[in-house]
């Protein structure tokens, strides 16, 4: 599950908990109500979102556990996460994640749909790992790579190497943004950041709508995919 607070004009999103956080339909709703919460507030002139996580894990990714009982389920997840990435898109503020522990898979994919990660430098990787476990890359996972990594010769070494890369490797190879030591430094450095974001003073409406053109290939792509309606109806 998660926590929301917000400390001045930067919402603190919190992953909650010593697990894995695992992205299944519990814990991706509760995220995604989390996010509501934070577009239904008063509109500030300026805000920002930080997404962190307790524990040794940002997210070890999909829940295969739950949902390789059935291909329905497997979908459900599938759409539920699209969806969660689809309101990231188009939040109207800058956001940021905090990444002090592994991010794997999936929840590499939820790190990078912010738009800016930081992370912790003596623990955690980075690591697509569906060639190590037998997994395809779904399509959308690449399409999205592709706008947060530019250099194709590292999108090969995350994908075709399964690499497991660190805060520093990972900097080296402008994956994230800073690379921070220990976790409270880390979350520190994200706070800071969003409050510097925030004295822009930009409109989140018009930062929403700008970040949605960037990415515009992203949502286009899920847009393709079948959606949460169609699948829980297979359930």
């Amino acid at each position: 599950m998660c926590t929301l607070e917000k400390r001045g004009d930067i919402y603190i999103l919190t992953l909650t908990g010593s697990d894995e956080h695992r992205l299944n339909p519990t814990l991706i709703d509760s995220i995604r109500s989390a996010l509501r919460r934070v577009r239904a507030e008063p509109a500030s002139p300026s805000s920002a979102l930080v997404t962190k996580a307790e524990g040794r894990f940002f997210s070890n990714g999909f829940d295969l556990a739950w949902a390789q009982s059935s291909q329905p389920r497997r979908e459900l997840m599938s759409a539920k996460l699209q969806l969660l990435v689809k309101e990231l898109i188009s939040l109207p503020m800058p956001t940021i994640a905090s990444v002090t522990g592994h991010a794997s898979a999936a929840g590499m994919i939820l790190a990078l749909s912010h738009d800016y990660v930081l992370m912790r430098k003596e623990r955690g990787f980075l690591y697509m790992s569906e060639l190590d476990i037998g997994l395809v890359l779904p399509d959308w996972f690449m399409v999205l790579l592709k706008c947060k990594i530019g250099d194709a010769r590292v999108r090969s070494e995350v994908v075709l190497t399964a690499a497991k890369l660190t805060a520093e490797m990972a900097a080296v190879r402008g994956i994230v943004h800073s690379a921070h030591d220990g976790a409270e430094k880390t979350v520190e450095a994200a706070i800071r950041l969003g409050q510097d974001l925030v004295k822009r003073g930009w409109d989140g409406n018009v930062y929403g709508k700008n970040r949605m053109v960037v990415l515009k290939e992203v949502l286009e792509k899920i847009g393709t995919v079948p959606g949460e309606a169609k699948t829980m109806s297979k359930l």
